[in-house]
């Protein structure tokens, strides 16, 4: 081949391939816009690779499953039905003629009368009246004067029972002729024993029953000890005018006689009885006074304080006369005497049980009651080797042969002329 015709067929390749390389560059992306793919590493492949700009991947939440198709209806929340309460007791309808206790004090009185109504509730015959002043008492008769308004309540309501607490405010001086006394000097001391009984005569010349009750503790060792002073006149004022005192101390401390907040209630548990100032009582603390006067005046009213009293309960004839006492043993109960011990009936003013009579009885007295009460000891047994009668005798020995024979040792001649030298 001459060399013109061989530079033609080069020429001629160099178009092909200038034509293949433009025709493939425009069918092909640019190198810099082509995905770059890199090797994973271990640890790529042991908790996922990485998406195309380098980044960690994006976890998709699972798409939630369609259960419309399920539930054929929406489902109703579920609702606990709380367990019944126990049926609440139907009030009772007092009875016109039922008998009135009257109660008459300070804050605890009223605290008092709320518990004696919760007491009586129940019974148709009894009605609670309660007349207190919160911050009343004997010492500050400027505030509210006891001896001048208790006549006029006595006359309005007309009670068959007068209960009084009185008390807790009166740990304070008191006013006199002679100027401000200081608590529990004797000077103080002895007013307030002249107010209370003031008290006293105002009950007993209305010829009603006295219940005075007494105070408990409160969280202050000072004021615990003025309400131990006045619990003191309280008991020996009422009952030197034959009233009942009515002591509820030990109901509201501790074994070592300290105050409490929390206690037995009537029932035996353990409750919040004062609140949280130690003075005022809760509802269970309220419950818990009433609980000791309610067994003295259920005492004094008889039948009219059962729950099923009726009318004829009522009747002046069947119920106890309920006129002021006259005497310390004397009672409205009919069923009720004296206590007697049962070792020594003679040594507590009674001789006899209720409804019954003393029958002589001749004790022997025991081998123990001569040693202890004679000092004669018991004779040894016969054989015993303290047993120095003579002659020696056995068990089989009878007494009448001992004498017989001790007859006949005396009647010998020997032993009479013994008896002669």
């Amino acid at each position: 081949m001459s060399r013109p015709a061989v530079i033609s067929f080069a020429a001629r390749l160099t178009c092909l391939a200038a034509l293949a390389f433009a025709t493939a560059a425009s069918t092909i992306e640019p190198t810099h816009a082509q995905e770059r793919v890199e090797r994973k590493s271990l640890i790529e492949l042991l908790f996922g690779g990485r998406n195309r700009a380098g980044q960690p991947k994006r976890v998709e939440p699972a798409p939630q499953q369609n259960t419309s198709k399920r539930t054929s209806r929406p489902t109703k929340p579920v609702v606990r039905r709380a367990a019944p309460a126990a049926p609440a007791e139907p009030d009772v309808e007092k009875l016109e003629n039922a008998r009135k206790v009257l109660v008459v004090g300070d804050f605890l009185a009223g605290g008092l009368a709320d518990g004696l109504e919760q007491s009586f509730e129940q019974s148709p015959g009894v009605v609670v009246v309660k007349q207190s002043s919160g911050s009343s008492g004997l010492v500050r008769d400027d505030y509210y004067n006891w001896p001048g308004e208790l006549p006029g309540i006595i006359e309005n309501v007309q009670p068959d029972i007068v209960v009084v607490q009185l008390g807790s405010n009166d740990s304070q001086q008191m006013s006199t002729d002679s100027g401000r006394v200081d608590v529990r000097s004797e000077a103080w001391l002895k007013e307030y024993e002249k107010r209370t009984d003031e008290i006293i005569k105002i009950v007993a010349d209305s010829g009603k029953p006295l219940v005075w009750v007494g105070l408990p503790s409160f969280n202050f060792t000072s004021m615990s000890a003025d309400m131990l002073a006045l619990n003191g006149i309280f008991k020996q004022h009422v009952e030197q005018a034959n009233g009942e005192f009515v002591d509820i101390w030990d109901g509201f401390v501790d074994e070592d006689g300290k105050f409490i907040f929390t206690g037995s209630d009537i029932n035996g548990q353990q409750v919040r009885l004062r609140g949280s100032d130690g003075i005022n009582m809760t509802k269970a603390g309220r419950r818990k006074m009433a609980f000791y006067a309610e067994k003295n005046i259920r005492r004094l009213l008889g039948s009219a304080a059962e729950p099923s009293a009726g009318i004829a309960d009522l009747d002046d004839s069947n119920l106890p006369d309920l006129s002021f006492p006259t005497s310390p043993l004397e009672t409205q109960n009919p069923t009720r005497t004296n206590p007697v011990a049962l070792t020594d009936p003679d040594l507590d003013g009674g001789s006899e049980l209720l409804g019954g009579t003393v029958t002589s009885v001749n004790l022997t007295p025991t081998p123990r009651d001569l040693l202890v009460n004679q000092g004669i000891a018991p004779e040894a047994p016969a054989g015993r080797a303290d047993n120095f009668t003579w002659p020696k005798t056995t068990s089989s020995t009878t007494k009448s042969e001992v004498r017989q024979t001790a007859d006949d040792t005396t009647a010998s001649p020997v032993a009479e002329a013994t008896a002669k030298e």
